[in-house]
């Protein structure tokens, strides 16, 4: 079953997720989507100075958009800015260092980010990671999962309050098409219980990010919650990740624009903000969550356990964080509930 079903996926992605997909669908793309103003708008993105993330950050600073560059590498990200600020002209580009797969880091991050600035306008998930071998993080986590769930779950979720009072809010998650063939696995969130295949993790944490969304969208009707896929793009992070993949696919795969060409929509476009919130996107049209005939749905039980899971491990790295010289939990500290 799971051969016939990653088989019908693959034949799919064929069709849809090269670059012929792309230049298929976009026919019938709407350039004036595209004819909007955004100064005064800021954007924070994730894994900002190269691929997917980074010509996201190009096309929004062209757009006069303010855009910060979440990026956990200085040298590179410094070397993505002058690019941007160059072609664009624009120098309202900011860098912040931060390794996702850090979880303590990512909530000190977005603590400090909402003390600093007065609003986010819209916040885009992209940094991911794909570990082929089973790593923990400081904390303990699974670094695929730190990184691709608990991550995005901490930003996101630190920085609703921020994204609330600040207008036309958006949260776009840069998830993956492979998420199709995989069911969220509640009882087994960091791969624990199964053979280590790193495009099977790092599929079941796209899953979790696109369950996520749905959640995120139910409980926030002031924020427009989107994930997407890009398709299957020419990135550094898919050659070094894949390497096996990208030669076969070479120049049928996406270029970093046409991959990022939703995510920029989303961000933009007044016509993606007038979508339903909590939807799985590819190519600018919603798509659905599930293969045909799939078992990949997930109970109301499921997504319970699931999201108890990550409000009770948020808690725990708070709790690391903010325990005093005599024990004491700091009664302060805000609570991802």
């Amino acid at each position: 079953m799971s051969l016939y079903r990653n088989t019908i996926w693959f034949l799919n992605g064929i069709q849809q997720y090269t670059r012929k997909g792309y230049e298929a669908t976009s026919k019938d793309f709407e350039t004036k989507d595209f004819d909007v103003s955004v100064v005064g708008r800021s954007y924070m993105i994730t894994g900002a100075n190269s691929g997917i993330g980074k010509a996201t950050a190009m096309a929004l600073a062209k757009k006069g958009g303010t855009v910060h560059m979440v990026c956990r590498n200085k040298d590179r990200a410094e070397e993505a800015k002058s690019e941007i600020v160059s072609e664009s002209g624009n120098t309202e580009v900011y860098i912040h260092i931060l390794d996702m797969s850090q979880t303590r880091k990512v909530w000190e991050f977005a603590e400090g980010f909402k003390k600093e600035y007065p609003s986010l306008n819209v916040l885009i998930n992209n940094a991911g990671c794909m570990m082929h071998k089973r790593e923990l993080n400081a904390e303990g986590l699974e670094m695929n999962f730190a990184t691709n769930t608990m991550g995005v779950y901490i930003l996101t979720q630190t920085l609703i309050p921020l994204l609330q009072k600040s207008q036309d809010p958006r949260v776009i998650t840069v998830s993956s098409g492979g998420m199709l063939v995989q069911k969220l696995r509640a009882d087994d969130l960091q791969s624990e219980k199964a053979h280590f295949d790193s495009i099977m993790v790092y599929a079941q944490n796209k899953r979790q990010q696109v369950v996520l969304t749905e959640h995120w969208a139910n409980i926030n009707p002031v924020i427009h919650f989107s994930a997407m896929h890009p398709g299957w793009v020419d990135t550094p992070a898919v050659s070094t990740a894949m390497p096996q993949f990208h030669q076969m696919m070479g120049d049928r795969l996406r270029s970093v624009d046409q991959g990022a060409d939703t995510v920029v929509w989303l961000a933009l476009s007044r016509a993606a903000a007038r979508k339903p919130s909590g939807q799985f996107f590819q190519d600018r049209k919603p798509v659905p969550k599930h293969l045909p005939l799939a078992w990949t749905h997930s109970s109301a039980e499921e997504i319970h356990s699931f999201i108890t899971q990550l409000e009770n491990l948020a808690r725990a790295v708070q709790s690391q964080h903010d325990v005093g010289p005599e024990g004491h939990v700091d009664a302060s500290t805000p609570q991802f509930v």
